[in-house]
C-alpha cells in the first residue's frame, strides 16, 4: 500500500515537471526575417476591421431604422469577429514587432478558449442569418412576430452557451496532458492541435474530441445554412416579380459570401491539422489561421452595406 501511494506521489510529480510554466510562440516559422513586413498587413488589416465594425454596432445602435432582426444579427457577428481578431492580432503583432513570444500556460488555455468559443459563435450566427433571410424571404407577413427580440436574444445566448460548453473540454484535455517535447508552438497564437501536438502523451482523445465539436458545431451550421438557402432558393424561383426575385438573390448573394468569407479558410485550417498537416508548409498554414481570423471581421463593413442596400 505505501508502495502504491509513493508510485502515485511519483506520477503526479512527474506530471507536474512536465507542465511548463510557459509556451513560446515562435510566429510563422520559416518566415522569421520578414515578420515586420508580415506585420504591416496583419496590423492595416485589423484597424480597419476595429474601425469599420466598431462604426457598424454604433450605427446600429443609435438609428431607429435598423433596429431590426436582420442587423442585431449583424451586430452579433460584428462583435464576435471583433473579439476573435483582438483576442489574437494584438499577441502577434507582438510577436513580429518586439519579439515578446512568450505566454504563460494559463494565458495559452484561456487563449485557446476564448478563440475556439468565439468561432463556434460566429459559426451559430452565420447559421442563425441564414434562418432570418428564410423567414423574412418565405414567411413574409409573420417575420416580426416570429423574430421577436426575446426570441433573437435567446437565439443568441444558446449559441454562445453552445460555445461554451463544448469547448470548456478542450482546456481539461489539453491540462491533463505531459509536454515533453519542448515549449514553443510554431504559430502566432495558442490553438487546441498547436498546443496539444507538443505532448508526449496519447491524444488521441483530443484529436476525436476536436472532430466531434467540429461536427456539433461546424457539421451542424452548415447542415442548417443548406436546408435554409434551399428553402429560400425555391420560395425565390417561385415569385412571379423579376424585380422581387432580383432582390431576394442579391440578399442570398450578400448573406453567402459572408459564409464563404468564414468558412473556406476555417475548413483549410482545420484539416490541414488533422489530415494533411506534413504536407502543407507550415507557414502557409499559419497564414491561413490568420486569415481566417481576420477575413471576416474585415469584409463585414462590406457585407453590412450590401445587404442594407438590397434588403428585404
Amino acid at each position: 500500500m505505501i508502495m502504491m501511494t509513493l508510485h502515485v506521489k511519483h506520477l503526479i510529480l512527474n506530471q507536474t515537471d512536465m507542465t511548463p510554466a510557459s509556451f513560446i510562440l515562435n510566429g510563422i516559422p520559416g518566415l522569421e526575417d520578414m515578420h515586420v513586413w508580415i506585420s504591416l498587413p496583419f496590423c492595416s488589416i485589423y484597424a480597419v476591421a476595429v474601425v469599420g465594425n466598431c462604426g457598424l454596432l454604433y450605427l446600429i445602435c443609435y438609428e431607429d431604422a435598423l433596429h431590426r432582426p436582420m442587423y442585431y444579427f449583424l451586430a452579433m457577428l460584428f462583435i464576435t469577429g471583433l473579439f476573435i481578431s483582438s483576442s489574437t492580432i494584438p499577441k502577434a503583432l507582438s510577436i513580429f514587432w518586439f519579439h515578446f513570444k512568450e505566454i504563460s500556460f494559463d494565458g495559452c488555455l484561456i487563449q485557446m478558449f476564448f478563440i475556439h468559443t468565439l468561432t463556434g459563435m460566429e459559426s451559430g450566427v452565420l447559421m442563425l442569418m441564414a434562418l432570418d433571410r428564410y423567414v423574412a424571404i418565405c414567411y413574409p407577413l409573420h417575420y416580426s412576430t416570429i423574430l421577436t427580440n426575446p426570441v433573437i436574444a435567446k437565439a443568441g445566448l444558446s449559441t454562445f452557451l453552445r460555445g461554451v460548453l463544448l469547448i470548456i473540454p478542450f482546456i481539461f484535455l489539453t491540462k491533463r496532458l505531459p509536454y515533453c517535447r519542448g515549449n514553443v508552438i510554431p504559430h502566432t497564437y495558442c490553438d487546441h492541435m498547436s498546443v496539444a501536438k507538443l505532448s508526449c502523451g496519447n491524444i488521441k482523445v483530443n484529436v476525436i474530441y476536436g472532430l466531434m465539436v467540429a461536427l456539433l458545431i461546424g457539421g451542424f451550421d452548415i447542415l442548417c445554412i443548406t436546408i435554409s438557402y434551399t428553402m429560400i432558393l425555391r420560395a425565390v424561383v417561385s415569385l412571379s416579380s423579376a424585380d422581387a426575385q432580383q432582390k431576394a438573390f442579391s440578399t442570398c448573394t450578400a448573406h453567402i459570401c459572408c459564409i464563404v468569407f468564414s468558412y473556406s479558410p476555417a475548413f483549410f485550417s482545420f484539416f490541414s491539422h488533422h489530415f494533411g498537416g506534413h504536407r502543407i508548409p507550415p507557414s502557409c498554414h499559419i497564414i491561413v489561421a490568420n486569415i481566417y481570423l481576420l477575413l471576416p471581421p474585415t469584409m463585414n463593413p462590406v457585407v453590412y452595406g450590401y445587404i442594407k442596400s438590397h434588403s428585404i
